[in-house]
């Protein structure tokens, strides 16, 4: 029985950044965020999580690190929600 614990110990595996993990609810306890501001960041195109059926939105690991940058701005940064995609984009144009 033992040796089957250690053969569990040995697994591993890799996970897509861009594969849609996390369901709104987690996203939201991930960024510190509420759940109207990550729909608000959905309808304005700004981080568009991946339908699954028809009304989940499932966010990704590149995208919760987005989130996490977002929160930062608007937080610390004090940047308006809609000046948000004005600063993503500027940014992805520098990288």
């Amino acid at each position: 029985m033992k040796e089957n614990v250690k053969n569990i110990g040995n697994f591993d595996f890799q996970i897509d950044p861009q594969a849609p993990l996390f369901v709104i609810g987690v996203a939201c306890d991930l960024v510190g965020m509420p759940i109207w501001t990550l729909r608000k960041l959905d309808e304005m195109g700004v981080v568009s999580p991946r339908r699954v059926g028809v009304r989940t939105r499932c966010y990704s690991q590149e995208q919760i690190r987005t989130l996490n940058y977002i929160r930062y701005l608007m937080e610390d940064q004090q940047v308006s929600i809609s000046s948000v995609k004005v600063v993503l984009k500027i940014s992805q144009r520098e990288s």
